[in-house]
This record gives C-alpha cells, sequence and structure tokens, in this order.
C-alpha cells in the first residue's frame, strides 16, 4: 500500500522541515510514501479560497484512494488503533491511503465530503505546522507496530 500526505502550505520552521525530513525517511523503509506540498490560497479564510484548495487536494487523489482528513472533530485513536486502521486497509488490499492536513482554516465541504475518515491526533488545538512532523511520527510508529519492532513501548 502506498501512503502519501498532502497538507496546505509551505513548512517554514527548520525544526518542522527536520523533523519532516526524519520521519519521511523512516517511514520509507516500510511502504512507499509521498509528501505533497500544495500552495495556500491567500483568500483560504473565505468559502471561496478554501474551495479552490480543496479543488487542488482532490485532483491529487486516485479515485480509489482512502482519503483521512485531519480535524479536531475527528476521531481520536491511540497508537495502537492507529496502527490497526492502516493494517487493516494494507491487508484489505488498499492501494492507496493519502492522509490530508488542511491549512489554518481547514478544508472545502467538498474535502470533507470525499473524505473516508476524519481523524483527530488530541483534543488539543496544534498549528497546522506542528501537525505535520506529529503525523508522520505517528505513521512510523503505526509501520514498528505492525512489524512488531520495539520502537513502540
Amino acid at each position: 500500500m502506498k501512503c502519501r500526505v498532502i497538507w496546505l502550505g509551505k513548512s517554514r520552521e527548520q525544526w518542522v522541515k527536520t523533523a519532516i525530513d526524519e520521519y519521511a525517511g523512516r517511514i520509507k523503509h516500510y511502504l512507499p510514501f509521498f509528501l505533497n506540498e500544495l500552495k495556500e490560497e491567500k483568500d483560504a479564510q473565505s468559502a471561496a479560497g478554501r474551495h479552490r484548495e480543496g479543488e487542488r487536494l482532490l485532483k491529487q487523489l486516485l479515485p480509489q484512494a482512502i482519503l483521512v482528513v485531519l480535524d479536531e472533530k475527528g476521531r481520536q485513536m491511540n497508537s495502537e488503533a492507529f496502527a490497526t486502521f492502516i493494517g487493516r486497509h494494507r491487508d484489505e488490499g488498499t492501494t492507496e491511503m493519502v492522509f490530508a492536513i488542511g491549512g489554518a482554516y481547514g478544508f472545502s465541504d467538498e474535502v470533507r465530503k470525499r473524505a473516508d475518515f476524519t481523524l483527530s491526533l488530541s483534543a488539543m488545538t496544534f498549528t497546522h505546522q506542528m501537525v505535520r512532523p506529529f503525523l508522520l511520527e505517528q505513521i512510523y510508529r503505526a509501520c514498528t507496530i505492525l512489524n512488531r519492532e520495539p520502537y513502540h513501548h
């Protein structure tokens, strides 16, 4: 199964870029992994701006891809449950799982409707910049759990 993470806006902080590179490299040892950074609209706070962002994001998806949207109102899981979620899709023959991280103003209604699953990493609020390495670390952790490796303890 291929895994892809798409986000809106550039990663600005050096520590964020460093963590993204670190965990992306680790994930690639377990599965084909890709990152897509899409341009954030200047007027993303408006419905029209989010709509344009959503159109670009949805064009990135194959019809059979499982789309997991990160949102504070999504379902929370512990790391083992997240690993089970990924493993189940892998074992059922999902060809690609795509995780999407919105910009500062979230997703368009079209993206929310297309989502197969909505995930929350925490009840706490994080910047969309911080969520990027947090998500990648959890994907990596899921891979090690599925492979019964000692990283997760």
